[in-house]
C-alpha cells in the first residue's frame, strides 16, 4: 500500500473498529445482554469485521502486507449479510419473515443502526478502496458458505436445547425443518450469487485500476564504478 492510501485506509478500518464496538455496547443498553446477543449472526459477523479491520489497520500502519483476500472478502460478505438481510428481511413489513420492531431508546437504536447500516456499509468501502484486487475466484462464493452453514447447524442445535431461535427464518417449532431447509437453501442461493457478485467486483475494479508503473533498470557500473555508456 502506498504511503498517500495508508492513512485513509488506517482511519476507515478505526472507524469499522469503534462502530462494532459502540454498536455492541450502545445495543446491550436495551433488554439483551451482551452474552445475550452472541447468538445473533449480526453480532458474530460485526465482532469478525471489527477484529480483522483492527488487524489490517496494524499492519497498514507497519507498512506490512495486507491480509489475505480470501479472508477479507469472506468477512466482507458476512457483514454485508447482515446488513442486507435485516433491511430486505427482518425489517421490512412486507417480508414474510418480517420482525416487530421494538420501542429502542436513543442509544439503543443507534446501537441497532451502526451494527446493521453503517459499519456494513464502511467495511464494504474498505474492502472497495483499498483490498489487493484480482486475487477472488469464482470458487470462493461457495467456500464462503461455511460459516452461514455452520451458523445454521448451531442456531438448530442450539433452539433444541433452549427452545428459541435468533432469527423467524430458522424457528424450526414454528416452520418445522422442512421449512428451515427451504429458506436456508433460498438464503444459501442468495449468498452464493452475492459473493459471485463480489468476486465480478473485484475483477471489474482489477481491470480499471492502472497498471504498475515501469521500473526503470538502473545503467551497469564499470568496474571504476562509473555508469557504463549504452552502446
Amino acid at each position: 500500500m502506498t504511503p498517500r492510501r495508508r492513512l485513509p485506509a488506517i482511519l476507515l478500518r478505526a472507524a469499522v473498529v469503534l462502530g462494532v464496538v459502540a454498536g455492541i455496547v450502545l445495543t446491550a443498553l436495551g433488554p439483551a445482554t451482551v452474552t445475550g446477543l452472541l447468538p445473533y449472526f449480526t453480532i458474530q459477523s460485526n465482532v469478525a469485521v471489527g477484529v480483522l479491520a483492527g488487524y489490517a489497520a496494524w499492519r497498514a500502519a507497519r507498512d506490512r502486507a495486507e491480509p489475505p483476500s480470501v479472508l477479507k472478502g469472506a468477512v466482507t460478505l458476512y457483514i454485508t449479510i447482515t446488513g442486507t438481510v435485516y433491511h430486505l428481511v427482518l425489517a421490512n413489513p412486507a417480508s414474510p419473515f418480517a420482525m416487530t420492531q421494538p420501542h429502542r431508546e436513543p442509544g439503543e437504536w443507534w446501537g441497532n443502526q451502526l451494527l446493521h447500516t453503517v459499519v456494513p456499509l464502511l467495511a464494504v468501502a474498505d474492502w472497495a478502496l483499498f483490498d489487493r484486487r484480482g486475487r477472488l475466484h469464482p470458487r470462493y462464493a461457495a467456500w464462503w458458505l461455511a460459516f452461514p452453514l455452520a451458523y445454521l447447524g448451531f442456531a438448530l442445535v442450539r433452539g433444541l436445547v433452549v427452545h428459541r431461535y435468533p432469527y423467524p427464518f430458522l424457528d424450526a417449532g414454528q416452520l418445522g425443518y422442512d421449512g428451515v431447509g427451504l429458506s436456508a437453501l433460498g438464503f444459501a442461493t442468495m449468498f452464493w450469487l452475492l459473493g459471485l457478485l463480489f468476486v465480478g467486483v473485484d475483477r471489474l475494479l482489477a481491470r480499471a485500476a492502472p497498471p504498475p508503473a515501469a521500473v526503470k533498470e538502473e545503467p551497469p557500473l564499470t568496474a571504476s564504478g562509473s555508469e557504463k555508456a549504452p552502446s
